[in-house]
């Protein structure tokens, strides 16, 4: 690589990424437990939604993916927990 050549590599930046809001403004399920602490790892969070364990909305929800967003309540296991980010 030449001199230029080399220069001018160095100076490449990669072109700025659109920015999606709603990948901010949500959270999964199973990951939303295991933040709160309700459960310890993913896999239980996989086990409690699916089997049925926890609540969305007054609703119960079985999918652990389900995307939370702000203002969501989630119950489990006597816990109240309201999407507050």
């Amino acid at each position: 690589m030449t001199g230029r050549a080399r220069r001018a590599a160095d100076t490449v930046r990669p072109a700025p990424q659109e920015e999606r809001g709603d990948v901010q403004d949500t959270i999964d399920l199973q990951d939303f437990l295991k933040l709160r602490g309700v459960v310890e790892t993913g896999g239980e969070a996989k086990f409690r939604v699916q089997g049925g364990e926890v609540r969305l909305n007054g609703e119960v929800e079985t999918r652990r993916r389900k995307k939370l967003r702000r203002g969501d309540v989630v119950e489990y296991a006597g816990h109240v927990l309201k999407v507050d980010f």
